[in-house]
This record gives structure tokens, sequence and C-alpha cells, in this order.
């Protein structure tokens, strides 16, 4: 068995491309009215498609998961984040105390937790 994607989902799928494109750099790959998958694996769904295949309303903000990305200039993507408009909401501002482990998490536009911290040693 292979893990293909990681599905979320999405307010305003528009918003949620910018969002991923800007910070992040993914790209769209297929887009259609109710779902959009981009580079990395992550799809975006909208929240009214998710609803109606699943029966049940979304949970925003859950805090039930987060999407984790790994990033070397951590300070770098930090002021990206500070410049971004609308403003990102964190979760946990950088925390620098141990050098090996910086990460900093924060909200999409739709509640998702993300953390991006540098790359673990491995």
């Amino acid at each position: 068995m292979k893990l293909k994607n990681i599905l979320i989902v999405a307010e305003d799928l528009e918003r949620s491309k910018r969002f991923y494109r800007e910070l992040f750099g993914l790209s769209v790959i297929l887009d259609s009215d109710s779902k959009v998958i981009l580079t990395e694996g992550l799809v975006l769904q909208k929240r009214t498609g998710w609803e109606e295949e699943v029966g049940r309303p979304v949970l925003w903000g859950h805090h039930g998961g987060e999407l984790y990305f790994e990033e070397k200039e951590i300070e770098a993507f930090v002021k990206k984040l500070e410049r971004y408009e609308p403003p990102v909401k964190y979760l946990t501002r950088l925390d620098e105390g141990d050098p090996a482990r910086k990460m900093v998490r924060f909200y999409d536009p739709d509640q998702t937790v993300i953390e991006v911290g540098v790359p673990m040693q491995r």
C-alpha cells in the first residue's frame, strides 16, 4: 500500500491555492470546481463538496493533525510569513531554543495547523 495524497478542506479554493503557492511554492496539478491537486501530494477540497460526500459538517480548527514542512532557511521563511497578507495567525512563534529543532506553527486560511521546522537530523 502507498499513501498518495493528503486532503484538507477549504472554504475558498482560490484563497487556499494562493496561500500554498506563495508561502510553500506548491503548484496546481489538477483544478476542478470542488477539488484542487497540488504538488507534493496536497489536495484541497471545497467545504460544500466534502460535506456532501461525508454527510457531516466540517469542524474547523479541530487541532487533530497538522501539515509538516521542512525549511533550511527557517528565519527567512518566518520573515515571509510576517509579510503575508492577510496576516497569518500563529499557534506558536519561532522556537529557537534548540538550534536542531527550530520550528513555527501557524494556521492556514481554514485553520489547518501547519508546522515548519528545520530539517531533522536523520
